[in-house]
Formats: structure tokens, sequence, C-alpha cells
């Protein structure tokens, strides 16, 4: 089997170039005799890196080590990779049902992906009510020709797989596969009007599942469309210490200001364990390293130590696995800017006030393996918690501990660079916001009032509170 080479050595020459530049300008930064007197925008600490262009999201970590931006360029490669269908002298093991064909075709340039085919990801789970096999088999036909199916259903997830498909439906098959199901999606507009009369228009995904052969999916399968998410910064969150996370929980709003915050509970296949969970869309994951894995597994089809096929092989071995995580794990953070601007700093007073609660503004790194990571003080704008966030985001998908109304608090940090990445990129977990004003007017649940104090604002104040967002 062949794995995915290392970097050239004249790109590997670039990179290291400009890490070694980025990091001596970070240290005159933090070296000036001007510091007291600027507040410096180091969203990552000392990981972050000035740039504001559409490869933001693509850059190490200006403080890694010279062995660490080996690993950095190792899992860059891997990355990268794009895999074909076996047998192949090259990145062998796709499929035969997948999603995507590598890791950075879905994370465009490492950021948030579209809600379209080859990119989202479609969740779905049984009802409890209609876990029957007989039942299911006999509304949802045969199997997939993968049988089992590709996800493996991890203790604990309290989400009863749909018979023939899993918890994910894969798209897309290799020669001679059918995809699992055929998704259609259609947008539905409604409209709105904020306090002072000025109209919006919100839309929300529709979207229609059924068998390659036209048969529809029964109402009993529960579905939940969901873009891929930023991977810059994690490496960051992954080091940040549970006892803070736990610090900022609040499950039975002992402070009676309507936000409580819960942390999900999920399974560690290398501890074996239940353990607190930080990434995706609803914290189901535990490690940087199980993500890595849980991708190339059920979005790619491609087998791995954390996730071999039922007789132990993998189509991967640890030390590409390991590489991949090495490198989501030191990406540069990008820079805010426009520090100085009145506008932006009457949004950041506003978002203080209303938003922050839950996109906590500071965190603080602890240990963690990757020493670039350890000791930061970061401005992630997230609690890594569970929130009820209302029924109209509610996809009623359980996920360990979380229902169908909770979602994790995303990272801010990057977000006005989200469109400069990639135009025309959504916000939300399925991408059903245009603009970030569309967005925050999505929010319900928890984050309701602070949804109508945006709302009601003026709109001198909204365009303040949008402004401080892309200075992010």
């Amino acid at each position: 089997m062949s794995h995915p080479s290392v970097f050239s050595s004249s790109r590997h020459l670039i990179l290291g170039l400009v890490a070694a530049i980025a990091g001596i300008l970070l240290s005159t930064l933090l070296s000036s005799p001007v510091q007291s007197q600027i507040s410096l925008p180091l969203a990552g600490g000392e990981t972050t890196i000035q740039n504001r262009t559409s490869r933001a999201y693509e850059q190490p970590a200006p403080n890694l080590d010279e062995y660490w931006f080996d690993r950095h360029a190792v899992g860059d490669r891997a990355f990268e990779a794009a895999f074909v269908t076996a047998p192949a002298n090259v990145n062998p093991g796709l499929g035969p049902l997948f999603n995507g064909t590598s890791c950075a075709g879905c994370h465009i340039k490492n950021g948030r992906g579209m809600p379209e085919k080859g990119q989202r990801v479609v969740r779905v789970s049984q009802l409890v009510s209609e876990t029957s096999t007989e039942a299911s088999a006999a509304t949802h036909g045969s199997p997939a020709p993968t049988s089992p199916a590709l996800e493996t259903e991890l203790p604990g997830a309290n989400t009863p797989p749909v018979v023939g498909i899993g918890l994910q439906v894969q798209e897309q098959g290799v020669y001679g596969y059918a995809p699992e199901a055929v998704v259609q999606v259609t947008w539905q507009e409604r409209q709105g009007t904020y306090g002072d009369g000025t109209s919006y228009s919100l839309r929300s995904p529709q979207l229609q599942l059924s068998l390659p052969d036209g048969t529809p999916l029964s109402e009993g399968v529960v579905f939940s469309n969901r873009i891929p998410q930023p991977v810059f910064g994690v490496g960051l969150l992954e080091a940040v210490p549970e006892s803070k996370i736990l610090q900022l929980a609040d499950p039975e709003d002992s402070d009676r200001n309507g936000v409580s915050g819960r942390t999900n509970r999920v399974w560690d296949i290398v501890q074996q364990t239940e353990t607190l969970g930080r990434f995706g869309w609803k914290a189901n994951t535990p490690t940087l390293l199980q993500q890595s894995a849980s991708a190339y597994f059920n979005d790619m089809g491609v087998t791995n130590p954390l996730f071999p096929d039922a007789d132990g092989n993998e189509d991967i071995n640890r030390e590409i696995l390991e590489a991949a995580a090495a490198y989501v794990q030191t990406i540069a953070v990008p820079a805010r800017t426009l520090l100085d601007d009145p506008q932006v700093q009457q949004g950041e007073r506003l978002f203080a006030e209303n938003c922050a609660v839950c996109h906590v503004a500071e965190l603080h790194t602890g240990e963690h393996e990757v020493p670039a990571l350890v000791n930061q003080t970061i401005h992630a704008y997230t609690d890594l918690l569970l929130h009820d966030m209302g029924r109209e985001l509610a996809d009623d998908r359980p996920d360990f501990q979380a229902d169908g109304n909770e979602w994790r608090t995303p990272p801010l940090w990057g977000i006005g660079l989200a469109q400069t990445v990639l135009p025309y990129s959504g916000f939300l977990h399925d991408g059903r916001a245009r603009t970030l004003e569309e967005a925050i007017l999505w929010h319900g649940g928890e984050a309701e009032a602070s949804k109508e104090a945006f709302r009601t604002m003026s709109a001198e104040d909204r365009a303040a509170l949008i402004q401080f967002l892309r200075s992010l």
C-alpha cells in the first residue's frame, strides 16, 4: 500500500521561511516597548499570524519548533491527499461508499465547506419507536452493498442507526456501488423585520432523502444536514483543560441568566472510556486524533487503526493518521484587525453585553503534546459547551448526551475571513445563513434574548456589531 509522501523540498523550504519570518515578527511585537499601549491581536496566543488573505487559514503556527514544523509539513500532505479506489499505486482505499475523497476537499482551504454534495455530511438516525429490525428493513429495503454499514456505533452514542445506511449518508460510491441515498435540498425563504422596520429574509433547508431506486425513507428517520467546520486553531481548543470548560458549565442555570451550557460526554476509542466532547457541531468527539480517524472512515471509507474493517485491515497506518491530526493541531490562527476602529470598538462592547456568555472571549490552554500550544491565552469566542438553540435550529437528532435542540458554541475567531477564504460560504451547522446577520437572527432558545437585542438595535449598533465580527 502506498502512503502520502512528504512535501517536496521546495514547498517545505517556502513554508519554513514563512514560519520563520512570522515568528520573528511576532517576537518583535511581543518585545516591543509599545506593547503596553496597544491591544495586540493575538487571537491564538503565540500561534497567531498576521494574514488576512484567502490563505489565512492555511499557515503553520509561527512558534512551532523544527520537529513540529516537520510534523506539520508531513501532515499537510496527508490532509491534501486524495484517495482512489484500490488497487492503486498512490492512496488506495477509497470507499466503496464515501462523501469526499480528501480532507481538504471538504474543509476548503482549511475553512468551512458548502451545503452541497461532496462537502456536506448528512447524519441520520432512527427514531426509537422505529428501531425494529423487521420494520426498518421493510421500510428501507436491503442494505447497501457495504454490509454492515460503514459507521461504528460507539458506546453511549444514543443514535440508533438506520438499517442499510447507518448513521451517515454516503452520497457517492465507487464503480459498481450505488450511493446509500439520494439527498435533495431545496431552500425555503421567509421574511422578517428589524425593530426599526428594515426587512430581512431568512432561508431554511428542506431535505428529501430517498433510496437510489427512488423509494423515500420513512418518517421515522431523523436527518441533519451538516457543513464541514474550519480546522485552524483546533489544537488550542484541544489544549484547554477540562477543568476550565467545566467551570464555564451551568447546566441548572444557577445564576438565572437564561443560559445554561453543559458538556457532552462521549466515547474515547483510544482510552476506552467516557470523556469530555470538544469537537463537532454537537461536541461529539473528544480528540483531534479520533476526529481525524472518524473523518477518514465515515467520510471517505478509509479504514485506519481506530476504525479498521471487520477483519482488522487498515487502509492507512497510524503514522499517516497521526500526521493528519498533527497538521490540524498546528495551524496558525489569523489575527484580528481594525482594533483602533471606533465602530469595531463599539461593536465589541455590544458583543460583550449580549453575546459573550456563550461566546467566551478569553480562554487559557494548559498542557499539550505540542509545545507551541502550551500555556497560551487565546480569544476563540467559545465555551465549547452545548446550548439549547431553540426549535428552529433543532434537528431532533441526539448525539451522546446532546439532544436535538443543542449545539456546541462554535468558535468565532477568524469568522471575518470566512467569505474571503470561500466566497458564498454559509454559516451555522447547515450553511443556511448567508450572512452574519442571518446567523444571529436564527438564534433561539437560550440565545433568544441576544437575538432580540440584535433585532431591535438601531441600524448603527447592528452595523457596529457586524463590523466587530468581521474584524475577527
